[in-house]
């Protein structure tokens, strides 16, 4: 009877021992299970913030290479983000760690959206700036244009104005003239007779000439085309010259004016043949030509 009672008391601790190793394989499964869940979960964690840290990056290099210059400020968040995701990518996750970056992230966006609306901002103020530019721009080549064009219709005023107040001859005439014991001076047409050379013209009047002393140059041809006299030369502004008989000068006062001015006759008598007098003004401008003929 007392062995039958010690069998049944062991079959009692065999099956308590039994149920308690049962129980300690059950729940030390259980907490395998638990960890690889807790460890996938991780994992999982772990990826999705390397994923928006990547996105992040890739919002940074899209809004540096579409801004006209480099952005220091863009440039410096974007080289943060991609610490932080070697950072993230080479740690032992954990909740804590995890936890953390994940505040990180959400910082970083809150960063982000306020450094792309600065350069937003930045932007339109270059854009703004450019069309202000450009504007300014097309403003000053109009002006260009204008100033040209005021530069060419001045000069046109000039070069009217400089033809407008040129004199000029409203008729010439030569005559030969012999100078008799009485001084009278008559006309002849032998040149063995003939004293002097008589050179008439009458400036035309001009209002917009300016008034005062002016000269001109008579030019005497001999028959054989010497110039008559010393020889004497001038030039103008423009490097253009002649060589003239004698120089007459008269007082101008805006209207009509007759000049007369004598050519004596050189060391020797003049020579027969056909003579030609020009009439210069200061600037070298033909004004008018004479011919004669002495025999």
């Amino acid at each position: 009877m007392t062995e039958t009672k010690s069998n049944n008391g062991l079959k009692v601790i065999a099956g308590l021992l039994g149920v308690i190793l049962l129980g300690t394989i059950i729940y030390t499964v259980s907490l395998y299970q638990d960890k690889k869940k807790t460890t996938a979960a991780l994992k999982q964690e772990k990826d999705l913030v390397v994923e928006d840290l990547n996105s992040l990056k890739s919002e940074y290099d899209k809004a540096i290479l579409e801004s006209n210059a480099t952005n220091e400020e863009l440039v410096a968040a974007r080289d943060n983000i991609a610490k932080y995701i070697d950072s993230v990518s080479t740690m032992k996750a954990d909740i804590a760690s995890l936890s953390r970056y994940r505040r990180q992230v959400s910082q970083l966006k809150a960063e982000r959206e306020e450094l792309l609306k600065k350069v937003d901002s930045l932007s339109q103020s270059n854009t703004l700036l450019a069309m202000e530019r450009d504007s300014t721009y097309a403003e000053l080549e109009k002006q260009t244009v204008f100033n040209d064009s005021l530069v060419v219709q001045n000069t046109q005023l000039a070069d009217a104005v400089e033809r407008g107040s040129a004199l000029n001859l409203t008729q010439q005439s030569v005559d030969a003239v012999k100078e008799r014991n009485s001084g009278k001076l008559v006309s002849t047409s032998r040149a063995r007779a003939t004293d002097k050379i008589k050179v008439c013209f009458t400036v035309a009047p001009n209002s917009i000439a300016q008034a005062g002393d002016r000269k001109f140059f008579i030019e005497v041809l001999d028959p054989q085309g010497n110039v008559l006299g010393e020889s004497l030369t001038t030039s103008n502004e423009d490097g253009a010259s002649i060589t003239y008989t004698k120089e007459t000068n008269f007082y101008f006062e805006n209207t009509a004016l007759d000049v007369c001015d004598y050519v004596n006759k050189p060391s020797v008598d003049f020579g027969a043949g056909n003579y030609m007098v020009n009439v210069y003004d200061d600037g070298l401008k033909l004004l008018g030509t004479s011919k004669f003929a002495l025999k």
